[in-house]
């Protein structure tokens, strides 16, 4: 019994490495290369293209919680537009600062 359990383990652990040795070199062959290559590409458009989507998605979150007086939409465009009378920035309000003391003053 025991011989036929390590003979059956010798063999599989052989299979597997020759296996996993055979796709080590695949990917290290120029088609391998340039699949892996191509895979990466493809990682990183479909990555783009879900924070875009995010980013859209959260944009139009923040402009229906946070809706600006200044921005109006129309019938056929639906996406908020600046209206043409609003180019000047909204004045941020003044901070009170103190007066700067005089010497010899309190």
């Amino acid at each position: 019994m025991r011989r036929g359990f390590w003979f059956a383990a010798g063999a599989g652990a052989g299979i597997y490495a020759a296996i996993r040795g055979r796709r080590a070199a695949e990917v290290l062959t120029p088609d391998g290369l340039r699949d892996r290559w191509q895979a990466l590409g493809l990682g990183a458009r479909l990555f783009r293209e879900e924070v875009a989507s995010g980013r859209a998605e959260t944009e139009v979150r923040l402009r229906e919680r946070f809706p600006s007086p200044r921005l109006a939409s129309t019938d056929d465009d639906p996406t908020p537009q600046l209206e043409a009378g609003s180019t000047e920035a909204t004045p941020v309000a003044q901070i009170d600062t103190p007066e700067p003391r005089k010497e010899g003053t309190q």
